[in-house]
Formats: structure tokens, C-alpha cells, sequence
């Protein structure tokens, strides 16, 4: 039985505003008083028929291009409005639904969250064999709508998937000390976090799965309205490397979000440049 039920419409399936409401409502502690950082992994969250069709809708990444850099490679990602299938696009306007946004404001406490339509860094995502993806703490601004970011909800889609593999979501202390927690990305498994300057999270070790095998996952982001004027020079994700010297910090982007944190708005206006880490083609 699945965490949280979609019904059946006659063929739209969605949520139940109440059932999602108590659902959140009683896990609320648990997922407060989870360590490094607020949190919560639940498995089976959603009927698995469904994540299987969301799987056979999958997107062909062969061609497509992708994220190759020290801090992150062999990563794609699809937008929903990428994906054809029919399950996949009703899945995510569920999840940007209000019976979901209940279920996530009960369970978190942040009142007031919006779910984000134009799935900026989110959709499905996939990493291919000898990618990873390296710890670090999350964009924290929507460029587009102006809001803050607070929640992410992964969704894992790999079946059989086996710890030798590797891609384990590490969750690490806030002061980049130590991963307090390694969680498998085993089909059907949620993690919804709270997201700060300090969530640093990541799969950071190139994955080990046979040829043909991929790390797949859903991704979606939730915002509140900012309480303050936001910076002309919003910072960007946050890559960090691990004690001992097994990653490479990514200087450009510490630059980037220092101007952020303590250059004066009017100089940040004045040096205002968009900083993005695009994908590139594999052509």
C-alpha cells in the first residue's frame, strides 16, 4: 500500500486534500527532529504501478545534453513539459497540486508554499554511469518568480538497485565534517528536506551500476514569498568539496555568491552577470 493514495478520476488520478493533510500531520515530528537538517525518508510513497509507468515514459537521454564539470557530470534532467507521457505530466502538476502542498505543510510546518510552474532545475532526472552529483547546498532563490526556496521532494525510480552501485543521497553536518546519513535511492523511496545555506546534501562518488543502468529520480522544489528585497546578484548553488581532498572547489561560483553576501546593492547592480552551470552537448 502506498504512503499516500492517488485516486482515480476515470483516468486523471490525484490526491485527497485531507488524507494528504493528516498524513503530513503525523509525521511532522519525526521529520523536525531529524538530524543534520530537517527531513524525512519514506518508502513506497506512491502506488508503484504509477512510478512504473513514469519510468516506461521516460525520456531517451542519448543525444541530449548534460552536465560535465568536476562538480557534477553525466547529469541530465527533463522538465515535465519535455516528457510526452501522459503519467509523467499528470504525476507533476499533482505535485504542485494543493492537496500536496498541504501534505507538505503539515508535515514541515512552512505555511504559505508555492509549488514552482516552471520546474526551474527540477523534473526527472538521471545520472549515468561514472556521473555524480557533489555535495553542496542548494540555489536558494527562484530567479524567475522571486521567492525563496525552502523543500525538496526526490522520488527514486531505479528498480533492483543494488548499494554496490553506489548514488547513495548523502546527507552531510553543517559544517562539512561528516555524512550523517546515506540513503539508497531504492524505487519508490521519497526524501523531502528542508533546504538553507547548510543542507549540504549529494551523491558524490561516480557511480559503479552496469552499463545500460542509470540513477533516475523525480525532483520537485516548493518556495515561500521572500520576506526580503532579494540581492541583484542571487547566489547560486553551493558545491563543496569533503575533508580530505577528494573534490575540487568550484572557485567561480564561491566568487559569484560572496558578491552575493556582501557586495552593497548598488554595486551589485552595477556588476550584475547571470551565472549559470549549463549543460553541455554532448556533440
Amino acid at each position: 500500500m502506498a504512503f499516500l493514495d492517488l485516486t482515480d478520476l476515470g483516468g486523471y488520478r490525484c490526491f485527497d486534500h485531507a488524507a494528504c493533510k493528516s498524513a503530513g500531520a503525523e509525521h511532522a515530528a519525526r521529520y523536525r527532529d531529524n538530524r543534520p537538517f530537517p527531513h524525512i525518508m519514506l518508502d513506497d510513497f506512491l502506488d508503484a504501478d504509477v512510478l512504473r509507468k513514469v519510468l516506461r515514459e521516460f525520456p531517451d537521454s542519448r543525444g541530449k545534453a548534460y552536465f560535465d564539470r568536476d562538480q557534477e557530470r553525466l547529469k541530465f534532467q527533463f522538465r515535465p513539459d519535455e516528457c510526452n507521457g501522459p503519467m509523467t505530466r499528470m504525476l507533476f502538476a499533482e505535485l504542485n497540486s494543493r492537496a500536496f502542498l498541504g501534505f507538505l505543510s503539515a508535515l514541515t510546518g512552512i505555511r504559505g508554499l508555492i509549488a514552482d510552474p516552471y520546474h526551474a532545475g527540477a523534473g526527472l532526472h538521471e545520472t549515468r554511469r561514472g556521473g555524480h552529483l557533489g555535495i553542496h547546498a542548494d540555489f536558494p532563490h527562484h530567479g524567475r518568480m522571486k521567492v525563496e526556496r525552502r523543500l525538496n521532494l526526490l522520488i527514486y525510480l531505479n528498480e533492483e538497485w543494488s548499494p554496490d552501485y553506489g548514488g547513495a543521497l548523502e546527507l552531510w553536518d553543517r559544517g562539512m565534517t561528516r555524512a550523517q546519513h546515506r540513503i539508497q535511492p531504492e524505487f519508490g523511496r521519497a526524501v523531502i528536506f528542508s533546504t538553507d545555506r547548510d543542507t549540504f546534501h549529494g551523491h558524490p562518488d561516480p557511480l559503479a551500476c552496469p552499463e545500460g543502468r542509470s540513477r533516475r529520480s523525480i525532483a520537485t522544489y516548493y518556495y515561500t514569498a521572500a520576506v526580503d528585497a532579494l540581492p541583484a546578484i542571487e547566489r547560486t548553488t553551493d558545491f563543496r568539496a569533503r575533508p580530505g581532498g577528494v573534490d575540487k572547489a568550484d572557485w567561480r561560483v564561491r566568487l559569484h555568491n560572496l558578491k552575493s553576501d556582501w557586495l552593497p546593492p548598488i554595486l551589485q547592480r552595477r556588476g550584475r552577470e547571470p551565472l549559470e552551470a549549463l549543460p553541455v552537448d554532448p556533440a
